[in-house]
């Protein structure tokens, strides 16, 4: 069988100028951009970010706060940086992604499935963590999602979701809007798929305002819930425990 992601459909990637795709039409523009993106996305994440993305990480696996040898899923892995991080932290990470290209990508030795986050192959309860890095705003719907880690997650299990956001100060939320929706897309466009990076800025107008995403996020079964704001709020983890 031939790999998929050899030959991407770029021609799916959502038009900058078209409104941003919703339901089925947004999971196919978001698998064929990543499809796209996966060779490069590693090294555009460390220049976009100036490696802080690789802090962000470490800091997701030290609050999922589990003991060691935990069986964590680590969702929309992309090529595996969570994964690489969850087993130097002594936890055995399975690595789920619906990009064939990201997945191809890969540089983890976890094991590594092509699924949909909203259709987990894993048993009621069989999980002890799962983690995400900015994904939430590519999912066609949160409630979903947040329903089936409830599912596959053990009373006491903890998520930590890792995903962008708004800086609350004025003067940073200014400076950080124009970065991210000038900057981004020149530095995708130099080093990978341009269009990808115009549709990534615009991607955050899917997220909802924080008091009902931790709403949605409390509602689907979950206690404890911390919203951390990393450097500055241009990014935030947010960590619970399954009731």
């Amino acid at each position: 069988m031939s790999d998929p992601s050899r030959f991407p459909d770029t021609s799916r990637i959502p038009n900058p100028g078209a409104p941003l795709p919703t339901g089925d039409a947004k999971a196919t523009a978001v698998r064929s951009m990543f499809d796209a993106i996966a060779p490069r996305y590693d090294l555009v994440n460390r220049i976009m970010t100036f490696r802080l993305d690789v802090r962000w990480r470490k800091r997701t696996v030290r609050r999922l706060s589990l003991p060691d040898s935990s069986t964590v899923l680590d969702l929309a892995c992309g090529t595996g940086d969570l994964c690489r991080d969850l087993s130097n932290a002594g936890h055995r990470p399975i690595g789920m992604d619906l990009s064939w290209g990201m997945l191809a990508a890969a540089r983890t030795d976890a094991p590594l499935v092509h699924a949909d986050a909203l259709r987990l192959p894993a048993a009621d309860g069989s999980i002890d963590g799962v983690t995400c890095g900015f994904a939430l705003r590519n999912f066609t719907s949160l409630e979903p999602f947040l329903a089936e880690l409830a599912r596959v997650l053990r009373p006491g299990g903890r998520i930590a979701l890792l995903e962008v956001d708004r800086p609350r100060n004025p003067v940073l939320r200014i400076g950080h809007g124009v970065y991210f929706g000038r900057v981004v897309p020149l530095v995708g466009g130099v080093f990978s798929n341009r269009d990808a990076y115009r549709y990534l800025p615009r991607s955050v107008a899917y997220l909802p305002p924080e008091d009902k995403l931790l709403a949605t996020i409390a509602a689907a079964g979950f206690t404890e819930l911390v919203k951390d704001r990393c450097s500055g709020g241009i990014a935030q983890l947010l960590t619970a425990t399954r009731t």
